[in-house]
């Protein structure tokens, strides 16, 4: 039976393909190519964490070099040592770390009808309660390396001054809370838009 060509493409698009069984070739290099990516997820997860933690070493660094340097000034230190900076660092790799793990347990979350603000004022508290709850820990188990009783060695965090604590507390929140913001915008607005509006868009501009 001879059938005219326009009939023929018509039943070519609409006919089911035919099935194949998989062979044990094809099952073999279908688990072969999603192993691959899942080391390959593996691995950008691992990038963008090393990622998180340099950037976040970097920002709390900035922030307590700026801060010993404004304490070596006001008690008129001639030569300022540059040890402090280096200590300064330091501590902002340990918040760093402390961060992260905050993070871990309670990732940042943004609910656009709240907006970031709304959406972040509780969590900024309890990041703060879990860095604050880290360093009385670490120095519980400095404490320890060094021979000293558990408890003493907590509660000698902030120098035995609970107004000083407090105090470490708000400026430990106000460097958290622009992060945590910058943060916010990336995750409703995307990292690329985000990054236009704080730094402009250059490829528009040359034009």
């Amino acid at each position: 039976m001879n059938l005219p060509p326009l009939k023929l493409a018509a039943l070519a698009v609409t006919a089911k393909p035919l099935t194949r069984v998989p062979c044990t070739l094809d099952i073999y290099m279908n688990s072969t190519h999603t192993s691959h990516n899942n080391s390959k997820t593996f691995k950008e997860k691992a990038r963008e964490e090393f990622v998180k933690a340099f950037q976040l070493t970097v920002y709390f660094g900035i922030w307590f070099c700026a801060l010993a340097f404004l304490a070596a000034t006001s008690l008129d230190e001639r030569p300022i040592p540059l040890s402090i900076f280096g200590f300064a660092l330091f501590k902002g790799a340990i918040c760093a770390k402390f961060m992260l793990v905050a993070q871990a347990f309670f990732p940042i979350t943004v609910d656009k009808k709240n907006g970031i603000v709304n959406s972040l004022i509780i969590e900024s508290l309890v990041y703060l309660a879990v860095v604050i709850g880290l360093n009385y820990l670490e120095a519980g188990v400095s404490g320890l390396i060094h021979g000293k009783d558990f408890l003493i060695s907590l509660t000698e965090f902030g120098r035995s001054n609970p107004l000083r604590v407090v105090a470490m507390s708000i400026v430990y929140w106000l460097i958290v809370w622009p992060y945590l913001l910058l943060t916010g915008m990336g995750l409703m607005l995307g990292s690329h838009a985000t990054l236009e509006i704080l730094f402009g868009n250059k490829s528009e501009s040359s034009k």
